[in-house]
C-alpha cells in the first residue's frame, strides 16, 4: 500500500508481532503479582465526570398517539460514566484514588459523589459550580415478557455552557500538586470542559513528564491530536479515524502509519489502540507494533464504557512501573471481561487475577 500523503510508510523493521494471550506460567505469575500490588497504588484522575442512567422497563404496547413503544418503568439506576467510570474501575481494582472534576448540584451529581464517598474515594477535588448540569446519558431499555432487555433510545443531557476556564485552571493546579505524591495521573477528556490539551500543557510545565516521573495517561474522545508529551494514550480505532479524517477499515498498515505519526509528532511514549473484536495494538517509540488478540469471546454483550476499563487497568499497571506490554496485556484481559457484562461495568482485581491465571 502506498504511503498516505504526509504520513511516512512504516519501515520493514517495525512489522508487527503477535501476542495471543497464551502466556507462560512465569508471565501469568508476574501479572497476577502486579494485580495484587494495585492496592498499593495511589493515583489521581482528572476528567469529565459523567452519569450513566439506566431505565429498565416492560414493553406494554405500541402507543395510539404515535408509532412508538410504551415502556412501563420497573427500575432506574445511576452509575458512574465517562471519566467517573474510569475512576470507578480504578477503585474496584483496589487503587487509592483522588478524583478531580466537576459535578452539578443535581440528582446525577449527588448520585456520583454519593457513590464514590461510599467507596472511600477522596472527592474534595470535585467542584460543584452553580448552575452546572452533570453530563447524563439516559438509556431506556425495554423487554417483552421474560426476554432480554434491549436499548430503545438514549437521551443525553449536557451542560448548557462550558465549564469556566478559571475552574479548569483550578483543577489543573490541583492535579499538579497531587503528582508529587501520586503514582500516576489519568486524564479523561470527554469534551465537557474539565480539562483540555492546553491545561495538560500547563500541567507539564508545572510537572515535567518523562522517565522516572509518575506516568500521565490520556483518554480523549474528540481532541487526541491536540495533546502532546503525555506518557501514553488509549484511543479506539474510530477516534484515530476521526482525528485524521481517514478511514482505516481493515487496513492495518494505515493504522500503523497513523500511530507512528502520533508517536513522533506528539511525543507520546506509547499508544494502545483498541479495535473491538480485532483486539488491540500497542505502539511504542522505537519498537515494532505488538498485536494483542481479543481476550475471550469475540461477540461482546455490551461495549458501554469498555474503553474506561482499558485505560484504568493500563494506567494502574504503569503506575507500578510495569512495562507498556504487560500493562497492555492486563488491559486487554480486563476489556475482554467487561464487555461480557451488561451496562456500564467494572472489573475487580479478583476477576482479573482469575482470568490471567486461566489465560
Amino acid at each position: 500500500m502506498p504511503a498516505l500523503p504526509g504520513i511516512p510508510r512504516m519501515p520493514d523493521s517495525r512489522k508487527s508481532t503477535h501476542d495471543l494471550m497464551q502466556l507462560r506460567a512465569a508471565d501469568r505469575a508476574r501479572l497476577v503479582r502486579t494485580i495484587e500490588r494495585f492496592a498499593g497504588a495511589s493515583m489521581a484522575l482528572l476528567g469529565d465526570l459523567v452519569a450513566d442512567e439506566f431505565v429498565h422497563g416492560q414493553i406494554a404496547r405500541v402507543s395510539r398517539e404515535a408509532p412508538v413503544l410504551i415502556v412501563k418503568e420497573r427500575e432506574r439506576r445511576i452509575v458512574p460514566g465517562g471519566g467517573a467510570n474510569a475512576a470507578n474501575n480504578l477503585v474496584d481494582l483496589g487503587v487509592r484514588l483522588t478524583l478531580l472534576g466537576a459535578a452539578g448540584e443535581d440528582e446525577s451529581g449527588e448520585a456520583l459523589l454519593g457513590h464514590f464517598r461510599a467507596k472511600g474515594v477522596n472527592v474534595e477535588g470535585v467542584l460543584r459550580p452553580k448552575g452546572y448540569r452533570t453530563p447524563t446519558k439516559s438509556r431506556i431499555l425495554g423487554a417483552i415478557g421474560h426476554g432480554r432487555a434491549q436499548q430503545i433510545v438514549r437521551l443525553d443531557r449536557e451542560p448548557s455552557t462550558p465549564l469556566d476556564p478559571r475552574l479548569r485552571h483550578q483543577l489543573t493546579s490541583a492535579a499538579a500538586r497531587l503528582l508529587d505524591g501520586a503514582s500516576a495521573l489519568l486524564v479523561s477528556d470527554y469534551g465537557y470542559g474539565a480539562t483540555s490539551a492546553r491545561e495538560v500543557d500547563r500541567l507539564r510545565r508545572a510537572y515535567p513528564i518523562g522517565p522516572g516521573r509518575a506516568p500521565v495517561t490520556l483518554d480523549s474522545r474528540h481532541h487526541l491530536r491536540q495533546y502532546t508529551g503525555v506518557t501514553a494514550a488509549t484511543p479506539n480505532e474510530q477516534e484515530i479515524e476521526h482525528a485524521f479524517g481517514t478511514a482505516i477499515m481493515d487496513r492495518v498498515d494505515t493504522l500503523h502509519a497513523l500511530a507512528s505519526r502520533i508517536l513522533a509528532r506528539q511525543s507520546f511514549e506509547a499508544l494502545l489502540v483498541t479495535r473491538g473484536a480485532a483486539g488491540m495494538i500497542l505502539y511504542e517509540s522505537g519498537r515494532p507494533p505488538q498485536m494483542l488478540h481479543v481476550f475471550g469471546p469475540a461477540e461482546a454483550v455490551d461495549v458501554t464504557g469498555a474503553g474506561d476499563t482499558v485505560i484504568a487497568v493500563f494506567t494502574a499497571a504503569l503506575s507500578l512501573g510495569e512495562s507498556f506490554l504487560d500493562a497492555a496485556r492486563l488491559a486487554n484481559c480486563a476489556g475482554g471481561l467487561v464487555v461480557m457484562k451488561s451496562g456500564t461495568a467494572t472489573v475487580s482485581a479478583a476477576e482479573l487475577s482469575q482470568a490471567i491465571r486461566n489465560a
